[in-house]
């Protein structure tokens, strides 16, 4: 795409990175205080949890001290995954005014993930952002920057356990409405919100796109 922003070109400092992950916070508290119980109830793009359910991943390792996540370890026979499924239904379970207020209250807290850091979690609030955001119907609203930023993470080979890179691998993508792109190979063309859930293997966003890439990108999809 002639004119395109090229990956690595938006790099945030630290600084910016936790403001940017405070300000993505305090919206998801909004939303979660403009929710029904219903709404609540709906089951979210992020595998059998519901609404509540993603808030409350949001939130536990902004109230969870670390030594209490270890017995949840040992009972998942060292799954993380299983562990961090088992306390963001632990911690789902508190009242939704309590889950918002934590993530407005708790917004700059510096909770910083192995591996991935801040950019993995500034990606992990604005990809589960949408988990929530669309099944109800509502719009997206994100950042550009946010979401740029998000993006060259996604397609800068360190986004361990969000990105399935033998899926994506050998394409090029392209958000129209961001001037962005990244990668050499076959093209999938989107929003920059289509782009950021696809990544990050959410099928939904799927017929959105289009380019030559778009048929090779969905063979690689299991089932």
């Amino acid at each position: 795409m002639p004119g395109a922003a090229r990956r690595g070109q938006n790099v945030a400092v630290p600084s910016d990175l936790l403001a940017m992950i405070a300000a993505e916070r305090r919206r998801i508290a909004d939303l979660l205080d403009s929710l029904t119980p219903a709404q609540l109830d709906t089951p979210s793009l992020c595998g059998a949890w519901t609404v509540r359910e993603v808030a409350g991943h949001l939130v536990s390792p902004l109230v969870v001290s670390p030594w209490r996540v270890l017995p949840l370890v040992l009972r998942s026979g060292f799954n993380l995954h299983a562990a961090n499924a088992r306390l963001a239904s632990q911690v789902a379970r508190r009242p939704a005014g309590e889950l918002a207020a934590a993530l407005g209250t708790h917004a700059e807290h510096p909770f910083r993930p192995p591996v991935v850091g801040f950019l993995g979690q500034l990606t992990d609030v604005q990809v589960h952002g949408q988990d929530i955001r669309r099944p109800l119907g509502l719009p997206a609203d994100l950042d550009p920057l946010r979401l740029r930023t998000s993006l060259d993470f996604l397609t800068g080979g360190r986004a361990v356990g969000f990105v399935d890179r033998r899926r994506v691998a050998g394409l090029r993508f392209e958000a129209t409405d961001l001037g962005w792109a990244a990668g050499e190979g076959q093209v999938v063309r989107g929003t920059g919100e289509a782009l950021l859930l696809t990544l990050t293997g959410r099928r939904v966003a799927l017929p959105e796109l289009d380019g030559d890439g778009v048929a090779v990108l969905t063979g690689r999809w299991p089932g």
